[in-house]
């Protein structure tokens, strides 16, 4: 245990990633990532030491195959090689452009994902943070959406298991949007469960409490709709009982975080209230489970954000917290 907090955190952003180009009249244009690494760059003093940078291997087809069917990824890339040849961008699915660069940006961010939760597990790295794009919530094991191709946190989760380095993993999802693609690849599987706090109603409409899992994986999701203009305070709060409930329900051997950064205040595509600092408090909530319970082996993959700046500076809080860490700062904060 001691070992693994002097570890560092790890941040992972593969290059393929800011090439990804749906157009920047589109909500997910290359101005998030660049925002983000302007953020992080910024904020190297605060990181030195504590945080180490790494450049991860393309995720293979054999990799992505454990969620996404061959003939899928087939068909998602040749759409980008089409996309290249013509000069722009081809709709692989509702809202999901794809450039000629964007498989490239696929293949890489998983990989980025992959070689994360390979170096936690290890101990080679206390916990990390990956910049993901273009993200992956709402990616199905067959259907692109919502800006999502391939589904990494899916990917990161499986490959976890079939390399023998988690049986049971938990996915918290604190993205404003429901992550409808993670759910239903996992609604059956005991050995996933899937937390998501998220605005309701709001694209893509799903995500209600009574969707709870099915089959063997009965009980093994939970939903938790927010309004819109949830108070700060009362989201926080209640992110920390969601995270509370899953930890009576289940145990881990590792934890996987969809980081959505729409939940701020300000961002164009939903109505949530959250500022920067808050996303402190919910890597620490998280933490502090994963400390509890599965020797502190967490990853935080990013996901929505469309606030460029704003979410710039909630990453930096995040990896903040990350390599911080001060353990009992967020249960003390939320009971207050």
């Amino acid at each position: 245990m001691s070992e693994r907090r002097d570890a560092p955190t790890g941040f992972f952003l593969h290059p393929a990633a800011a090439l990804h180009d749906p157009g920047w009249g589109h909500p997910e244009h290359q101005g998030r990532l660049r925002a983000v690494a302007s953020a992080v760059g910024k904020h190297l003093p605060d990181l030195h030491g504590k945080v180490e940078q790494f450049n991860s291997a393309p995720a293979t087809l054999d990799q992505l195959a454990r969620i996404h069917p061959l003939a899928y990824l087939t068909q998602l890339q040749a759409a980008c090689s089409r996309a290249g040849k013509e000069g722009g961008q081809v709709l692989v699915g509702p809202e999901t452009p794809m450039s000629g660069a964007s498989w490239e940006a696929i293949v890489g961010s998983a990989g980025a994902a992959i070689d994360a939760v390979e170096r936690v597990a290890r101990g080679e790295l206390r916990n990390a943070f990956v910049a993901t794009r273009p993200p992956g919530h709402h990616a199905s094991a067959t259907e692109a959406m919502g800006f999502c191709g391939v589904n990494h946190v899916a990917v990161a989760a499986r490959h976890l298991q079939a390399g023998n380095l988690a049986r049971r993993v938990a996915i918290v999802d604190w993205d404003a949007h429901h992550g409808n693609g993670t759910q239903n690849i996992f609604y059956e599987d005991p050995s996933v469960y899937y937390l998501s706090l998220h605005q309701s109603p709001l694209f893509p409409g799903t995500g209600f409490p009574e969707e709870r899992g099915e089959g063997r994986g009965r009980g093994m999701t939970l939903n938790v709709p927010l309004l819109a203009r949830t108070e700060r305070i009362a989201h926080l709060r209640l992110f920390a009982e969601a995270v509370r409930q899953v930890e009576s329900e289940f145990s881990p051997d590792f934890i996987l975080v969809s980081a959505g950064y729409d939940a701020l205040a300000y961002d164009p595509l939903a109505s949530l209230l959250l500022e920067p600092e808050d996303f402190a408090d919910l890597v620490t909530c998280v933490a502090e489970w994963a400390e509890r319970g599965c020797l502190s082996r967490m990853v935080v993959l990013l996901e929505g954000g469309y606030n460029p700046g704003r979410t710039g500076a909630a990453v930096v809080a995040t990896l903040l917290a990350l390599c911080e860490n001060p353990v009992g700062q967020a249960s003390a904060q939320l009971s207050t």
